[in-house]
């Protein structure tokens, strides 16, 4: 974490300046603002909290409910979540007060008895090497609260405004949304709106788009427990099979909650979950007789609630209707474009990871650093990404809910799918902001359209280790990560391009004034030990002067860290003789890998949508 570099400040360092941009909050909604964010959810609260960083973005995020969230729904967060918290700078909060899923246990009917259940498998939840973080399990609530904060002491120091429902909204020069709030009718014009409403979404409804699935007619209770049981995996994550229904043990933050989904009864045709009258005491009777000959004794339920299986999506995240030309200007986002059981815990997870990939493009074009168009890739790519996760959930739902499903097929499935649940099976297509893997020989490891898998490192200038990834903030500035190859010419020559030639991205994009990284972030990736590296022999551009007092940033420079086994340019197959430049997005997801030397080809990718400075 770097701080100090305009001054000392005493005090948390994660309570950043407020910027004179910054509109003080008041009780009214603002006439008009740059974006409007209807949901205070994950996914409204992704966005809010990464647009939070732009004091010069006029952001406001609306709610309909009276305050924030006390019990949470979701409770899974994916090691891609993960990832994703460190750069909002709250990882190691949620590493602290989190329940880690190390392992997953199976359990079946006994084969001599079957009105009882066996163990019979155990796996470990993700595979080595996947993430640097752990599947964690904490309260939906918490992650909101974490959130909140982040844009509390933001630059713009931006807080919801709650109590408001949508009525309508409307789009002509610009976008009308018209609230309600304690019975009088306010009006915000907008330059964007961004739905994050839920499954019911009114911001959907407003734009004509729908959500189109089926529904697997199966009902589905889900509690939260403080119970005495003898059931001796209760802190494992358990998959229960048995012949009185399945159920799915979590266990939860603080060592004692537990989290149960239980299967119900099947649907009729045209039968919903509420004609059923089902109640907590249901969820625990069936609960019992699912871990018979395990007891149960339940002594307090804080949460539950039942829901029906089904996989729904929209064709399009956006308002702009099939082969009209024209910009988008209001999106959907989270449970408003697609939903999902939550077996795969990919609710929370992929609703979040839709805001993330959408607010940096929001920045960069209200911003002028990118033309209109850029908006455009954000419905392509999460869209098609979506529909994978709705097809292996259907499968993994239709599997969970059988009854003469194999259990080692079953726990086959789960350990084939692990990049699924882990969040990692995300792969873009070449777009604008995507590249062609033309050079993808040079780093096999950071696959073009996948998230950027980081490594260790040690830091040249104070020998700590480090994460790599973790220099990625949100921020919306983009990565770029040079791999010196046997010979450091290349790489000194592709600094010699970006900090002096008037193609350099660098150049050519970073406004006169701002910090030389204030858009791109170079970082350099050396082969050699950290002790046989020095700071003073690098080009300036690694050693850059930034800030009011002009003061340099030591930490853009890495050596490998081979202490325990392989290092990063065997863990991430960079071609060690040529070395290779990988460009980064600000969603954390590799846009290009390309030889150093290609300067020509880099300058061409950020041409096809970055506008001059």
């Amino acid at each position: 974490m770097q701080f100090h570099q305009n001054g000392f400040r005493p005090g948390d360092p994660r309570v950043e300046d407020a910027s004179p941009l910054a509109a003080p909050h008041t009780e009214a909604v603002p006439a008009e603002v740059d974006v409007l964010i209807v949901g205070c959810g994950p996914a409204g609260l992704t966005l809010a909290a990464q647009l939070a960083a732009f004091p010069d973005i006029r952001t406001c995020i609306v709610e309909q409910k009276d305050g924030p969230l006390q019990l949470g729904q979701a409770d899974g967060i994916a090691c891609r979540t993960m990832e994703m918290f460190e750069a909002f700078g709250f990882a190691g909060r949620v590493l602290e007060e989190a329940c880690w899923i190390n392992e997953v246990t199976f359990w079946k009917p006994d084969a001599r008895e079957p009105a009882k259940v066996v163990r019979h498998g155990r796996v470990q939840d993700t595979e080595d090497g996947l993430s640097e973080f752990p599947h964690v399990v904490l309260n939906q609530a918490r992650v909101h609260d974490f959130y909140l904060e982040r844009m509390r002491h933001s630059p713009s120091r931006l807080e919801p405004h709650y109590g408001r429902r949508l009525v309508d909204v409307k789009i002509d020069d610009a976008v009308m949304v018209r609230l309600e709030h304690a019975g009088r009718e306010e009006t915000v014009r907008a330059r964007y709106v961004v739905g994050c409403d839920g499954a019911r979404s009114a911001v959907r409804k407003s734009i004509g788009r729908h959500l189109v699935g089926d529904s697997a007619n199966q009902a589905w209770g889900v509690m939260d427990l403080l119970a005495v049981t003898d059931f001796p995996d209760i802190r494992y994550k358990s998959a229960v099979q048995s012949a009185e229904g399945n159920l799915l043990v979590i266990p939860r933050e603080g060592g004692y909650l537990v989290r149960l989904y239980v299967e119900m009864d099947k649907l009729g045709e045209e039968e919903r979950v509420a004609d059923r009258g089902i109640t907590v005491e249901h969820l625990i009777a069936k609960a019992r007789r699912i871990l018979h000959p395990y007891t149960l004794e339940v002594k307090e339920v804080p949460w539950w609630s039942v829901y029906e299986i089904g996989q729904r999506i929209c064709d399009k995240y956006d308002d702009v209707p099939a082969g009209e030309a024209r910009q988008p200007r209001v999106f959907i986002a989270g449970d408003a474009c697609h939903t999902h059981s939550p077996k795969a815990g990919q609710g929370m997870n992929f609703s979040m990871q839709d805001t993330f990939n959408l607010g940096w493009k929001l920045a960069a074009v209200l911003r002028g650093q990118a033309a209109p168009a850029l908006l455009d890739t954000y419905s392509a790519e999460r869209q098609v990404v979506a529909q994978q996760l709705i097809d292996f959930d259907r499968e993994w739902a239709k599997m969970f809910s059988e009854r003469d499903v194999d259990p080692k097929e079953f726990q086959r499935y789960f350990e084939q799918h692990g990049r699924f649940t882990a969040g990692v099976g995300t792969h873009y297509r070449p777009s604008l902001v995507t590249g062609e893997a033309t050079h993808q020989q040079l780093a096999t490891g950071f696959v073009i359209g996948t998230r950027f898998h980081s490594a260790p490192v040690v830091r040249i200038t104070d020998a700590k280790p480090v994460q790599l990834g973790h220099a990625g903030k949100a921020d919306g500035r983009w990565r770029l990560y040079a791999f010196a190859g046997q010979d450091a010419a290349s790489l000194h020559g592709l600094c010699r391009f970006l900090a002096e030639s008037s193609d350099s991205p660098v150049r050519k994009y970073t406004p006169a004034g701002q910090d030389v990284d204030a858009i791109f972030d170079l970082r350099a990736i050396f082969q050699q030990d950290h002790r046989e590296l020095a700071i003073e022999a690098m080009p300036a551009l690694l050693l850059p002067r930034k800030g009011r007092h002009g003061l340099h940033d030591y930490e853009k420079v890495f050596a490998p860290d081979s202490k325990n086994g392989a290092d990063i340019f065997d863990l991430r197959g960079v071609d060690r003789k040529q070395g290779a430049l990988v460009v980064v997005r600000p969603d954390q997801y590799v846009a290009h890998v390309l030889p150093l030397a290609a300067q020509r080809e880099l300058a061409a990718f950020f041409a096809g949508f970055m506008l001059p400075a």
